[in-house]
């Protein structure tokens, strides 16, 4: 017959809280571009990292809501493919092994310019 050891509710409460806080570290930083800048319209290096919690994976690099790439590592550099003129929204959020996002998310705007208008 197995034992049971009772906790104390202060306990229990406490553990609950550290799950939650472990949960609520979780972030997301986009180092380069800046929010706000112009890129080459030839494409653009994205610098991230992502401080995962719970179930996170891996992350994902959205350019105007649509999934561009699947970021194996939380932290690294993706290079961005010819972008459209204009602006644009990009994203990297953090997701589990089903793809399902865990919470954390960053977004930049930045604006798709000819060389010669950048400003990163």
């Amino acid at each position: 017959m197995m034992n049971l050891v009772k906790l104390p509710s202060t306990f229990l409460l406490a553990l609950g809280w550290t799950a939650l806080a472990f949960a609520a570290g979780e972030s997301v930083k986009i180092s380069s571009p800046k929010d706000g800048a112009n890129v080459d319209v030839s494409g653009a290096l994205v610098a991230y990292e992502a401080a995962p919690g719970g179930n996170a994976d891996h992350a994902v690099l959205t350019i105007d809501g649509t999934q561009t790439a699947v970021l194996d590592n939380l932290k690294g550099k993706y290079t961005l493919g010819k972008l459209s003129l204009g602006d644009h929204t990009l994203c990297v959020k953090v997701v589990d092994k089903g793809q399902a996002a865990t919470g954390a998310e960053k977004c930049i705007k930045v604006t798709a310019a000819n060389p010669g208008m950048w400003t990163y």
